[in-house]
């Protein structure tokens, strides 16, 4: 446990964040007040005064390291800035560490290049402001540089005030895979209200449309959950009641997630293409079998090849295929093996993601049981999977990092040129209003002047489909004008 003792609370979140990117594994607390006991035999003080800024590292008493810098401008935003630095520096001299993405701890980082870009600033200025700013490696500035520019020309022609995108959310899975917290819920547990579910969810989509009639739909995306745990009589009413709803003119991408290989049918894949889905995600997580049996895949390497030449038999030219590193027991030659074998089939996308154990994740409370396995990543890692995926004409084109991420890294979607993932690209840089239908969906809804307001349907199954009335109204109270 670090105790860390503050005289501001306005700053109490930014402390926390940056020092449990030095220290994942520990419980850190941020307080006025703090409890200093023998268990906490590492402490920290950080004070933010009027004209200096003081940051200090004690282990049983003793003082490690201590450091402080001038205020150069009172403003709370250079303030901020200038204690990160401040805590980085110590921290990264007290530990012996340096963070890839220095004192970045939130999840869009590319929004930093992409904005700059939008002012006209050139890629030399940009990468110049994140190190010196944010003290940002080289290779991770590079790599933020370069998905901001293939960002911008993927987005290009959009509108973003009049245009929109189109979440719907499937929570359905065959089984709940261990390093899993998102609203999913098991088939076998729910197979009797999987159609009373899309009642409810057909409902909340046929509002949206005549809401939001008039305005431009750029991008769906069925995601869960697994959608094609549904039948495939079950994906035709879905698709027939979004063909119905929603105007199809100026749509540029429909995604459906085809997640599990154990869930899809020569004829699933034939249905979805049938109706006009031009993006399909076929996900191994790793094509090692002793991990997909730890995570709870509940399916072999073997049919992960086979749904993928399925989707292919079908017409889909535009496959991505999801990769986990950090799972537990994996390290580089396994996660080698993998890439290998992606490779063989040659995806038009891979989006290649750190384990984040979140506190729904089941493999938080069973972490003690895999702590001999261990939940590695590393830039070694990191840097052969950007080597595969660059060797097989993929190229980074959108990126998001996560708390408590092996390795404190980051995701990162690969594609083909003309392949990228436009909706991934959205949800990341929160340009447009993405709305979004089903159990434990959240939808954004983007302002001209950059605010963003959000609505946030129940996680709970049975909930969402008794309370249908109560998140149209969310959504009614969001939208209107």
């Amino acid at each position: 446990m670090i105790e860390v003792k503050i005289n501001q609370e306005s700053f109490a979140y930014d402390i926390h964040s940056l020092i449990k990117a030095f220290y994942p594994e520990e419980e850190v607390n941020v307080r006025e007040k703090p409890e200093f006991t023998e268990e906490t035999p590492l402490r920290m003080e950080a004070s933010i005064g009027n004209e200096e800024i003081e940051f200090a590292v004690y282990e049983n008493e003793a003082l490690q390291k201590k450091s402080r810098v001038c205020v150069e401008d009172p403003e709370r935003k250079l303030v901020k800035n200038q204690l990160k630095q401040l805590i980085y520096r110590v921290l990264s001299d007290y530990t012996g560490r340096k963070l890839p993405w220095g004192t970045l701890t939130g999840i869009r980082p590319v929004k930093i290049p992409m904005a700059m870009l939008e002012q006209g600033r050139s890629n030399v200025e940009i990468a110049d402001y994140m190190r010196s700013a944010y003290l940002c490696s080289n290779e991770k500035t590079a790599l933020a540089v370069s998905i901001a520019n293939r960002e911008r020309e993927v987005l290009k022609g959009l509108d973003y005030q009049e245009g929109y995108s189109l979440y719907v959310g499937i929570p359905f899975c065959p089984s709940i895979c261990l390093y899993c917290s998102f609203s999913s819920s098991p088939l076998k547990r729910w197979e009797k209200q999987v159609d009373t579910y899309l009642e409810a969810l057909f409902s909340e989509l046929r509002f949206l449309g005549k809401a939001y009639k008039g305005r431009k739909l750029n991008t769906i995306y069925v995601g869960g959950g697994t959608p094609t745990t549904l039948t495939a009589k079950q994906l035709h009413r879905l698709m027939c009641v979004l063909e119905e709803a929603f105007d199809y003119g100026q749509l540029r991408e429909l995604t459906v997630e085809a997640g599990r290989p154990d869930s899809v049918t020569p004829e699933k894949f034939r249905t979805l293409k049938a109706h006009g889905v031009t993006r399909v995600s076929v996900n191994p997580q790793t094509m090692n079998q002793e991990t997909l049996d730890i995570i709870g895949r509940q399916h072999t390497v073997e049919q992960t090849k086979e749904a993928f030449f399925m989707a292919r038999e079908a017409g889909f030219d535009n496959i991505n295929m999801d990769l986990i590193v950090g799972l537990p027991g994996e390290e580089l030659p396994q996660v080698r093996h993998t890439l290998e074998e992606l490779r063989t089939l040659g995806p038009d996308s891979i989006t290649v993601h750190s384990l984040a154990v979140k506190r729904a994740a089941r493999l938080k409370l069973f972490q003690e049981e895999y702590r001999e396995m261990g939940l590695k990543n590393s830039q070694e890692i990191m840097d052969l999977a950007y080597q595969s995926c660059v060797e097989q004409g993929l190229y980074p084109y959108y990126l998001y990092r996560q708390k408590n991420m092996a390795g404190n890294f980051e995701n990162v979607g690969y594609a083909k040129v003309d392949k990228a993932g436009i909706y991934n690209i959205l949800i990341m840089e929160e340009k447009q209003t993405i709305v979004a239908c089903g159990a434990g969906s959240v939808s954004k809804r983007v302002y001209p002047d950059g605010r963003i307001e959000r609505s946030e349907n129940v996680k709970d199954v049975s909930q969402y489909i008794e309370r249908i009335g109560e998140m149209i109204e969310r959504k009614r109270v969001l939208l209107e004008d």
